[in-house]
């Protein structure tokens, strides 16, 4: 009988990967674990500790930091297969799942539907002949090389890019290589990891060339697999079901598909959303159920397109009001710097994305320009986005793929401060206290407008202590509010002072917090 060793990568939510591996476990499977090393260490910790007398439970022993699009993808998962491939001598297959998948079929199902055909299941299409990508880059993916993250290292991705490009800088692809395509979800039997293994052992110039292509994760081991096994031993699919939308983001599923879910002819789906408790708790059961029928439908995805096709909202795909209106997500940590002098924020949060791997954006409800990824046109237009606020929040926190997240906030936006103050995510607040000179505020009163280029000095001057005294003020209804996450830093205090606020606020290590406090100019004018 098979028997699968699931290599699962995950970077958040500790509670939902134990439970992942004990249920998988508990049917004689076995689970290598690759945790994100971006992650929160006490989020590894307490996976690491819950585990560790799981004897079907082993850890990759190197700890990659994963970006979408990188190598490190793809160095992450061949660690955790390494690891199992030498730690579970018994498995027969070796399943890749993250921590957003669960079952949609029995444990019995699934072993006996691996039993049934002695082959492997990894997507492999054309690169250059299949229309598998449908828009973007694809040749640039392959013949020009790619040594920064997109996501959070824009400016030096498509720098290098134009570059390359302008001079000409192109490389072929190795010469006995067919590079092929396809989901990065995979069940693939032990010989054919083995060879896999070997394979990266005898070719490190065909691993370098991967290593700086973009988006390796869809293409190396559909290229490597079927040059090491023959293409009759290999079916292009793969045994996870996904459907994407249209703006490139995977559909998530909630409570009441249930039913919808168990008629595709797949053995897990992703993503099953965090908040779906009762969709969790049904099929992590089923996993151990037995003698449960499954009748095969696949309606799933024609329902989808023709609903997303139509503009229908509040169906099965619509969208929810919990997307809109709705929480944040428990495992995630929103933090708001709060300031009123923009430039004063911007430098923190230019800070915060050199000396750390938290994303940051700027006043993303005030100015279009705010360090914002490409998010398919829901980010094109400053009314949009507060309509959809929640909606954008989330986008983001998937489109960086991190469980922190820092955002800024102008101190007059009270109400939008109070609603992201009470989500039921962890939120936190950073007041950025500042000194507002004179000179400061006649320059706020031409910006807002309270006075134009042609006022007379003396209008001016008798405006400057009422506009102060407004901006001292809301800084102090921001104290009043008596926020448990509140958090200040101060121009009047010395780096240490500063250093501990950040610190707390952030959750970084003190000589980091040290390091933002002390970054140059930081509160100048």
């Amino acid at each position: 009988m098979a028997r699968i060793a699931f290599i699962l990568l995950c970077h958040k939510d500790p509670k939902g990967v134990i439970a992942q591996a004990r249920r998988l476990t508990a049917s004689g499977d076995y689970v290598s674990i690759h945790f994100d090393a971006r992650a929160n260490p006490r989020d590894f910790e307490s996976v690491r500790k819950a585990l560790a007398e799981n004897p079907s439970v082993v850890f990759a022993p190197r700890r990659w930091k994963c970006g979408w699009g990188e190598w490190s993808l793809v160095g992450a998962t061949l660690e955790a297969v390494r690891m199992a491939v030498a730690s579970f001598p018994l498995a027969t297959h070796f399943y890749m799942l993250s921590g957003d998948c669960m079952p949609i079929k029995s444990a019995e199902y699934a072993h006996a539907f691996l039993d049934a055909e002695d082959c492997d299941y990894i997507e492999n299409f054309d690169f250059f002949e299949s229309d598998w990508i449908k828009t973007g880059f694809k040749e640039e993916r392959l013949v020009y090389r790619h040594w920064f993250n997109e996501r959070t290292q824009k400016w030096l991705f498509y720098t290098s890019f134009e570059v390359q490009k302008r001079l000409g800088i192109t490389r072929e692809v190795p010469a006995d290589i067919q590079v092929m395509i396809g989901s990065q979800w995979w069940c693939l039997r032990r010989h054919t990891v083995e060879k896999v293994l070997e394979f990266c052992a005898s070719r490190p110039e065909v691993l370098r060339f991967f290593e700086t292509t973009w988006i390796p994760d869809e293409t190396f081991f559909q290229t490597v697999v079927p040059h090491v096994v023959p293409r009759r031993e290999i079916r292009a699919r793969t045994l996870t079901y996904l459907v994407f939308t249209d703006y490139g983001m995977p559909v998530t599923f909630y409570n009441d598909q249930y039913d919808l879910l168990l008629g595709q002819d797949y053995l897990f789906a992703r993503k099953i959303s965090p908040e779906a408790l009762r969709l969790r708790e049904r099929l992590g059961a089923l996993w151990a159920a037995s003698g449960v029928h499954f009748p095969i439908s696949n309606e799933a995805t024609g329902l989808f397109r023709f609903l997303t096709g139509r503009g229908r909202i509040g169906r099965r795909f619509g969208q929810r009001f919990w997307e809109t209106e709705g929480s944040l997500g428990r495992a995630n940590t929103l933090l708001l710097v709060v300031a009123k002098k923009w430039h004063v924020a911007k430098r923190l949060t230019q800070a915060i994305r050199d000396r750390t791997e938290i994303p940051a954006v700027d006043y993303l409800f005030n100015e279009l320009g705010a360090h914002l990824p490409d998010l398919g046109g829901v980010e094109t237009t400053l009314e949009k986005r507060d309509r959809h606020r929640r909606a954008l929040l989330r986008l983001l926190f998937e489109q960086f793929e991190a469980s922190r997240m820092v955002i800024c906030l102008d101190p007059s936006a009270l109400h939008l401060i109070q609603d992201l103050m009470s989500d039921k995510a962890d939120t936190r607040l950073l007041l950025i206290d500042s000194e507002f000179s004179s000179d400061y505020v006649r320059g706020h009163i031409g910006r807002v407008g309270l006075a134009g280029a042609q006022s007379a000095p003396d209008v001016v001057d008798r405006l400057v202590p009422t506009v102060r005294a407004d901006l001292e003020h809301e800084a102090e209804r921001l104290r009043d509010m008596d926020y448990t996450g509140f958090h200040s830093i101060a121009p009047w205090r010395n780096p240490e002072e500063n250093a501990a606020q950040l610190a707390r606020f952030l959750d970084v290590a003190p000589e980091t917090a040290l390091e933002l406090a002390r970054t140059e100019y930081l509160f100048s004018d």
